[in-house]
């Protein structure tokens, strides 16, 4: 076998140790790439080093978002971040969570960090970006892919929440608590749809969905194939961590994701006595009713362009804190820093599994985050369950933070996951339903109701077919708010001709509809007055504490994504809803309404240095759709999130299986193939999953 070139190949004494021989690389015509090694071990170290040729940037933003040391050369802007990746001890619980890995595993995580490290000065010298921030790569200690992991996900619970919930509660009774209930801004979603074998052309299953996400360039998910003589696999791969754990096609098994909208992270209220001088430094009041001692230690972080910030990183019984204002103290309890384990053996596992009933006992070991799963196999197996860790723990847990010293909130075990037969078709779109005892807030049931509704349409469905369910732009969440717009009379002309035509409206968020955009525009208008309402008022004022809870605590966000809530809710007798859309239909009435949704709803992907000159296209859909390209409804027409990836999985024949990635395969700029499937994202178009080794060009040596 060869490797990738000589100017990537792996160090001569690196030629004994395991995970580091020759590989082949090969290209399908997206750039996507497929390894084949002679064992797991070599094939994690040739996924690192594969990986980091395509995606270095991407790959040392990630591993200096977990050390917290990304301000060294993205400048002030980085410091909330980091701040709170080094409060939050991210790199330390990586390190713990490492080191308890079982030999195996840990050995398969090493190999990948090591082709890493091995492939960053090829894939560094291939992007400008390194040279323009000065950024230098550096190898990889072993438990970076842990942090990268964790990184990624330590907000995707939005225990943030939690801090608006008590916000509210103080605001407007703790009875209004869940208020604004939804999905919001912080949170991320998924959709995905099991069609069982007797409701498709070929007799088996279909697997497919998209993973809601932030969009990013490079890309969130990396379309990969893993192959050596103990499986071979496709998927798709969070770039700086090995395997394949969201979403895969093994040949005779294939498995997919969605966020189970779980709550599994608490916050505590911390009473602490600061170092008096008395020897016993700072301590905080325990539920036992004793002082305990607080791991205290300070470190500096490096800002270019700016001067160091030196920050204080406590961490009491509970867990690290994150909130030291002079209001409270807060702490975070997570799963991954109380049972050291990220769940990185369920990522090997299932790389090797067969059948449904492999990938079932694989993902018993999940962690962290909390995902539902669906699965099917060639013999006609069938998977819905619920993955991860939830403590069980006082109902009030879940709502706000609770106070430390109360022993009614401690932790006490850990839920046991939810399984469920499918039973015709299964759905998840983060609705209510199979982990429902698990969470507080959950996505409307649109998404899923709408999924299902598709799905009773046809009892011969192909892999070909599942494109039309992705595209859906029907927008059933629009319903409260033109029902009351039907009740609306006295109103000027230009208010009246709007208001005719938006009723007529077909409730699509179709990318060339000028009425979706009349609605959207309606919908920011109602929104800011809503917002402006004299209940709110005493939730208007700015966000307070650490930067990075705030977009979980500004009000007009909240506002917009809970419009059906706030328009059904007896919680507000006062709020008079009718006038505000009146009010809201008058301000836009004279505008004309005669450009494309796709117009003002543009794709605005995170860039870790942005590019000013940029051009992204206009989408379809909307947050509710089951196209879910999401503006934040009241402050926006941009969309930040959507499909991180779509696919499908067909079970009768792999080959037969289709997916796309926003961006394209390679994450530097210029590249032939970093935006080349952009076009087809954009549109809701597939491209196949090419399994064949003799229709792909290998990479020479």
């Amino acid at each position: 076998m060869s490797s990738v070139g000589s100017a990537g190949s792996a160090p001569d004494e690196r030629r004994d140790r395991p995970g580091h021989r020759d590989y082949e690389v090969h290209r399908d015509a997206w750039g996507v790439p497929h390894l084949r090694a002679a064992d797991p071990l070599t094939l994690a170290y040739a996924q690192g080093r594969v990986t980091a040729r395509d995606r270095a940037w991407q790959l040392e933003v990630e591993r200096h978002r977990s050390q917290g040391s990304t301000a060294a050369f993205l400048g002030p802007e980085a410091v909330a971040w980091d701040t709170f990746a080094r409060q939050v001890r991210l790199d330390d619980t990586a390190r713990r969570c490492f080191e308890a890995l079982d030999p195996d595993t840990a050995a398969w995580v090493r190999a990948y960090a090591d082709g890493v490290g091995d492939g960053l000065a090829e894939g560094a010298a291939r992007d400008p970006r390194f040279a323009a921030s000065g950024l230098v790569p550096t190898p990889w200690q072993p438990w970076v892919p842990l942090g990268v992991w964790l990184s990624t996900h330590i907000l995707f619970a939005g225990f943030p929440t939690k801090l608006w919930r008590d916000r509210v509660g103080r605001a407007l009774g703790d009875a209004c608590l869940t208020l604004f209930a939804t999905d919001g801004p912080g949170t991320a979603g998924s959709n995905g749809w099991l069609v069982p074998g007797d409701r498709t052309a070929t007799g088996a299953a279909v697997l497919a969905g998209d993973p809601h996400r932030f969009i990013e360039d490079p890309g969130v998910y990396q379309q990969i194939r893993l192959a050596c003589p103990e499986f071979d696999v496709v998927g798709l791969a969070v770039p700086g961590v090995p395997g394949l754990g969201h979403f895969g096609h093994t040949g005779t098994v294939a498995w997919a994701i969605t966020n189970a909208m779980a709550d599994y992270q608490d916050l505590y209220v911390e009473q602490l006595r600061r170092d008096e001088g008395d020897g016993r430094g700072t301590t905080a009041l325990g539920p036992d009713g004793q002082w305990h001692p607080v791991h205290r230690h300070t470190e500096t972080v490096t800002v270019a362009g700016g001067d160091d910030v030196e920050i204080e990183v406590l961490e009491t019984d509970r867990g690290p804190v994150v909130i030291d204002g002079p209001d409270r103290t807060v702490s975070l309890r997570h799963p991954p820093r109380v049972r050291a384990d990220l769940g990185f053996a369920t990522l090997r596992a299932l790389l090797a599994a067969r059948t449904v009933a492999d990938v079932d006992r694989a993902v018993d070991g999940w962690a962290e985050p909390v995902n539902v799963v669906h699965a099917a196999d060639t013999e006609g197996g069938l998977l819905h369950r619920v993955a991860g860790a939830v403590p069980l723990r006082h109902p009030a847990n879940r709502l706000r933070p609770v106070p430390a010293w109360d022993p009614a909130y401690v932790w006490q075990g850990w839920a046991p996951m939810p399984a469920e037969p499918v039973q015709g078709f299964a759905v998840m779109a983060n609705a209510r339903g199979i982990a429902a005892p698990l969470g507080v807030e959950f996505a409307p049931p649109h998404r899923a109701d709408r999924i299902r509704d598709l799905l009773s349409g046809s009892a011969d469905w192909s892999a070909a077919d599942m494109a039309r369910i992705h595209n859906d732009t029907h927008l059933a969440s629009a319903a409260p708010v033109l029902a009351l717009l039907g009740t609306l009379s006295g109103l000027t002309p230009a208010a009246e001709q709007l208001r005719r035509r938006l009723l007529a409206w077909d409730r699509h968020m179709a990318a060339d509809s000028t009425d979706a955009a009349a609605f959207a525009a309606l919908r920011t208008a109602f929104a800011r007055r809503l917002a402006g309402d004299a209940e709110f008022k005493e939730l208007t004022d700015p966000p307070a504490g650490p930067e990075v809870f705030h977009p979980w605590l500004h009000l007009l966000p909240r506002v917009g994504y809970a419009l059906e809530g706030l328009l059904t809710t007896s919680l507000l007798p006062r709020l008079d809803r009718a006038a505000h859309l009146r009010g809201a239909l008058e301000d836009i009435a004279d505008r004309p309404h005669d450009t494309p949704w796709s117009a003002t709803h543009r794709l605005a992907p995170w860039q870790a240095l942005p590019d000013p000159d940029a051009v992204w296209p206009g989408l379809a859909g909307d947050h509710d759709c089951v196209n879910a390209s999401s503006s934040v409804p009241g402050v926006t027409d941009l969309a930040a999130r959507g499909s991180a990836a779509r696919f499908v999985w067909d079970l009768a024949r792999r080959e037969d299986s289709l997916w796309v990635v926003p961006l394209g395969a390679d994450g530097v700029p210029g590249s032939a193939h970093h935006l080349d499937q952009l076009p087809l994202w954009a549109q809701g178009e597939l491209v196949p999953v090419v399994t064949d080794w003799a229709r792909l060009t290998k990479e020479s040596a």
